[in-house]
């Protein structure tokens, strides 16, 4: 105990001897902490955003029937559209049951008629969820009881003249539905010359009960999840086609993987630009204290424990440049975020420990130098002579 008391005595005269070097290096660690925080921060949040923003783009898997040689298209039997919900996916993720039909469709205020492809269409969610289907866009809003509209796709809504609330008649091989229309945004896609139902009411029109044509699947998460996903779907719907659009989760991949990369190097050339800066000012506080290490190896310090006094001194300093450095980091990868990329970046806090970690890791082996002072003999010092 009284050895321990009189080490971290020592330790903190060390401290107060060369306050202005010490300055320095805390510093440099400080400011390389903070650039390692930030950057930590904004590669993990990049990893979050980029899956979320290609979500965004819309579907990544799809299933589909097999194909049968059969002249009749194949279609899928709603249980496969349970399996999805069964299986377990990652967060975001979502899935909608497509059934196509071709009909004739008249508007009942202009009195206008065209075949138009009918997309019956029902947002899949988990059991404990709620059935939703897409009304204005893209976005799912509970579907109310008895309530039967349809989307209308800017090309069909140009060839019915339809306005807001018209009613349409949908007709196909004798059989008829009809639903209230609402308008929906361009979307330049094959979604503009259609018309979306709910699945039930397109499975009437068909008289196809219990049928889909395919499934739409947004999984988010990493290419690897992805691919697994896709798998145990595989697996679990033996008659079903389960296939991924590789343009999308190979681009995310490369971009992310460049993006990675690039922080990753960035992140190498900070941390050994500091280690470089606190090892050129250990060597002149190793020059300056040669006296004192032979004094102590005079009244029988041992070696070991002298160069212990050094690293625990180098261990501090990186405990506390990493400390105030990593909270100056995370708050300015917030604000790069916001400047560079438009959106701020969310803090994770597993960057905090892992930057004060390696700050101090950095600390440690940037006192490399004071490991000279281990071969200065106490005599050459009294004589002058070290």
């Amino acid at each position: 105990m009284p050895d321990r008391k009189m080490f971290w005595r020592i330790v903190r005269r060390l401290f107060a001897a060369q306050r202005g070097r010490l300055l320095v290096i805390l510093l440099a660690l400080g400011a390389g902490a903070a650039l390692t925080a930030a950057l930590l921060n904004i590669q993990i949040d990049a990893k979050s955003r980029l899956t979320k923003e290609f979500r965004a783009f819309g579907t990544n898997v799809i299933v589909s029937p097999r194909e049968t040689g059969s002249p009749s298209p194949a279609l899928l039997d709603e249980s496969v559209a349970k399996q999805v919900r069964e299986l377990h996916a990652p967060s975001r993720s979502w899935a909608i049951s497509n059934l196509y039909v071709v009909a004739d469709v008249t508007s009942t205020a202009s009195n206008l008629s065209t075949k138009v492809v009918v997309a019956g269409k029902r947002w899949e969610s988990p059991p404990s969820g709620t059935i939703r289907i897409s009304l204005k866009g893209g976005a799912p809003v509970p579907q109310a009881p008895n309530e039967n509209f349809c989307t209308v796709g800017v090309k069909a809504e140009e060839q019915l003249h339809v306005q807001p609330g018209d009613s349409l008649r949908l007709q196909n091989l004798g059989r008829e539905e009809t639903c209230r229309a609402m308008p929906t945004p361009a979307r330049g896609a094959e979604e503009d010359n259609q018309i979306s139902v709910p699945l039930e009411t397109a499975q009437r029109l068909s008289g196809l009960p219990g049928k889909i044509s395919l499934m739409q699947l947004s999984i988010a998460g990493t290419p690897r999840e992805i691919r697994e996903y896709i798998a145990a779907l595989a697996h679990n719907a033996p008659g079903a086609d389960v296939h991924g659009l590789r343009q999308f989760t190979d681009a995310e991949a490369k971009i992310y993987d460049r993006i990675s990369g690039l922080l990753t190097t960035t992140i190498i050339l900070v941390l050994a630009l500091t280690g470089l800066c606190v090892m050129a000012a250990m060597t002149n506080v190793a020059m300056e204290r040669r006296n004192d290490v032979g004094l102590m190896k005079a009244i029988g310090g041992a070696t070991r424990r002298v160069l212990r006094l050094f690293l625990a001194e180098a261990a501090l300093l990186g405990l506390t440049g990493g400390v105030i450095g990593s909270a100056i980091g995370l708050a300015l990868s917030i604000w790069l975020g916001k400047t560079v990329f438009g959106v701020a970046a969310r803090p994770r806090l597993i960057v905090y420990p892992v930057s004060v970690a390696l700050t101090i890791l950095v600390a440690i082996i940037s006192a490399y130098p004071l490991r000279r002072l281990a071969n200065i003999s106490p005599a050459s010092v009294f004589r002058g002579e070290a």
